[in-house]
C-alpha cells in the first residue's frame, strides 16, 4: 500500500472520530451561548492542559516552523521563543487573573474592566479574530502541501476538503467539541511527537555538533551560527511572536473556560513549556532536512522527509501527529473567531438577542469564517506569512490596550472585578490606540522595527488621548450579560 493511500485512510478514520465526538456533545454545547463559547467556565485541569497543548501544536508548528528552520536556521529561533515562550509569560502574568472571570472573549473583558465602549469592543474583536482566521487558513494550507507532495493531489482540493471538515465538526459542538477532540489529539501529539523527534535527528546521530559540521559541508554553516543573526531583527521577531500570543483569543478563551484561576494558569504554563521545547526541535529538524536535500520549497521540507526518509509506519505515525495537531488548532481558532464576532460585533449592538439567537449566529459565522479562511489559505504565499502578519496587526493594537488597562488603574488598591470598571482609559484613547497600533505594524515605510514602533506609539496615544478626553466620553456604560 502506498504512503498516499495510508494518509487518506488515516484522514478518513480520524475525521470520523472527530465528527462522532462533536455529535455526542452538540446538545450540551448548544444549551446556552456561554456553554457554546466557554463551556460555562467549568473545565478541569486535564481538559484545559490537553486543549491548550493540542491547540498550540498546530500543523504550522510541525510544517511551517520546519520550513523556516530549513531556510533561516537559528535566526528563526527568536520568533519561536516569542511565539511559544510568551505562553509561559501569559500563564504567569494573566492566566490566573483571567481564570477567575467568565467572559466569553478578551474584547468583552477589556470592555467591562477598562473602557465600556461598544466601538472599542468591536474593533478589539475584529483585530483578535485576524489571528484566528490566519491560523485556520494556515492549517488548511499545510495539509494542502503535505497531500500534494505525498499523493500528488491538488492542494486546492485538499484545502477545500479540510476546510469543510473544520467547519462541520466545530459548528456542531462549539467549545465542547474542541476540548473533547483535543483530549484525544493532545495525547497523540505528545506520544507521536516524542517518537518523531527521536527518529528525525538520527541522520546527524542526535548531535548538534554533527549537524553543524554537515551544514558546513554543504556551504550553509551561517544558518547554524548566531554571529550573523541580526540582533534588532531577532528582537522584532521575538516581540512579534509575543504580542500575537498575548492578543490571541484562544488562550484567553481557555482561561475563561477553566473552573478556576489555578487551573487556567497551570494548564497554559505546562503546555507552554512543552511547546517551546517541541517547536525549537522542529526548527532544528528543518536544518537536518537541509543536510539531506537542498533546493526544496521550505514548506515542502517536512513532507519530503516523511515521504523519502521515513519507513511507511513512521510516516503514517507522523502524519497522524500532524493531522491531529492541525485539526485541533483549526477547530480551536475557528470556534474562537466565531465567538469573537458574535460576542463583540453583534451582541453589543443587538442586546435583544436570546441565547438561542446567539448560538445560531455563532454557528453560521463558523461557516462563513471557515470559507474566508479557506480563501486565505489558497491565496497566501506561505504558512508562516499568514501567521506573522496577523500576529503583528492584532498584537500591535490589542496588547497596548491590555497592558495600559491592567496597569493604569482608577483605584490602584482594588482588584479587578467583573462588572466594575477600574481603568483610566477613555473610549477615544482606546479607539485611537487600537487603530494606530494595528495600522502601523503594516506600514513598510517604518522599516523592520515597525512592530516596536507601533507598540510604543499605541501606548503613548492611549495614555495621552485618555488624559485629554476624561469626562468627555460619548459612550454609556454597558450591562454585561452572562
Amino acid at each position: 500500500m502506498s504512503v498516499g493511500s495510508v494518509f487518506w485512510i488515516i484522514t478518513l478514520i480520524m475525521c470520523g472520530i472527530f465528527l462522532w465526538i462533536s455529535w455526542r456533545v452538540k446538545d450540551q454545547a448548544t444549551a446556552s451561548f456561554s456553554n457554546y463559547a466557554i463551556g460555562g467556565g467549568s473545565f478541569p485541569i486535564y481538559l484545559i492542559l490537553c486543549t491548550q497543548f493540542a491547540t498550540i501544536m498546530g500543523v504550522g508548528n510541525f510544517v511551517g516552523h520546519a520550513g523556516k528552520g530549513y531556510s533561516l536556521g537559528l535566526a528563526w529561533i527568536p520568533f519561536i521563543l516569542g511565539e511559544q515562550g510568551s505562553k509561559i509569560l501569559f500563564a504567569l502574568l494573566f492566566a490566573g487573573i483571567a481564570g477567575k472571570f467568565t467572559y466569553n472573549t478578551v474584547a468583552e473583558m477589556a470592555d467591562d474592566l477598562f473602557v465600556r465602549d461598544k466601538i472599542t469592543r468591536a474593533l478589539a474583536g475584529i483585530l483578535a479574530s485576524c489571528i484566528m482566521i490566519a491560523w485556520v487558513g494556515g492549517q488548511g494550507k499545510a495539509f494542502g502541501n503535505i497531500f500534494n507532495v505525498a499523493t500528488g493531489a491538488s492542494p486546492t482540493l485538499v484545502i477545500i476538503f479540510f476546510s469543510c471538515v473544520f467547519i462541520l465538526y466545530t459548528t456542531l459542538g462549539g467549545i465542547y467539541s474542541v476540548v473533547w477532540t483535543d483530549l484525544f489529539q493532545g495525547v497523540l501529539v505528545l506520544i507521536f511527537g516524542t517518537t518523531f523527534y527521536i527518529m528525525a535527528f538520527q541522520p546527524v546521530n542526535w548531535s548538534m555538533a554533527e549537524l553543524g559540521a554537515k551544514l558546513a559541508v554543504i556551504g550553509q554553516a551561517d544558518l547554524f551560527s548566531w554571529e550573523k543573526v541580526d540582533a534588532l531583527g531577532a528582537l522584532n521577531k521575538f516581540i512579534t511572536g509575543t504580542v500575537g500570543v498575548l492578543s490571541a483569543q484562544i488562550y484567553w478563551q481557555r482561561c475563561f473556560s477553566a473552573k478556576n484561576g489555578k487551573t487556567a494558569r497551570n494548564g497554559l504554563l505546562f503546555s507552554g513549556i512543552l511547546a517551546v521545547i517541541m517547536v525549537v526541535l522542529t526548527a532544528l529538524v528543518g536544518l537536518v532536512i537541509l543536510t539531506m536535500k537542498q533546493g526544496l520549497n521550505p514548506d515542502d521540507a517536512m513532507p519530503w522527509m516523511m515521504l523519502n526518509y521515513m519507513p511507511i509506519w513512521l510516516s503514517a505515525m507522523v502524519f497522524s501527529l500532524i493531522l491531529a495537531a492541525g485539526m485541533s488548532s483549526a477547530d480551536s481558532n475557528l470556534n474562537s473567531a466565531a465567538i469573537l464576532i458574535t460576542n463583540d460585533l453583534i451582541r453589543p449592538f443587538r442586546p435583544d438577542l436570546t441565547d438561542k439567537d446567539l448560538v445560531k449566529a455563532a454557528t453560521w459565522l463558523t461557516v462563513i469564517i471557515g470559507i474566508f479562511s479557506c480563501v486565505a489559505a489558497l491565496k497566501a504565499a506561505s504558512i508562516l506569512s499568514l501567521f506573522s502578519r496577523a500576529y503583528a496587526m492584532a498584537g500591535g493594537g490589542l496588547v497596548p490596550l491590555l497592558l495600559v488597562g491592567f496597569l493604569w488603574k482608577e483605584n490602584k488598591n482594588e482588584a479587578f472585578k467583573m462588572g466594575v470598571k477600574n481603568s483610566k482609559i477613555t473610549p477615544w484613547g482606546a479607539r485611537v490606540g487600537l487603530v494606530a497600533g494595528a495600522v502601523m505594524t503594516q506600514l513598510s515605510v517604518l522599516g523592520p522595527n515597525r512592530v516596536i514602533i507601533a507598540l510604543i506609539t499605541a501606548v503613548l496615544l492611549i495614555i495621552i488621548i485618555s488624559s485629554f478626553t476624561r469626562g468627555a466620553s460619548s459612550s454609556t456604560p454597558q450591562v454585561i450579560n452572562k
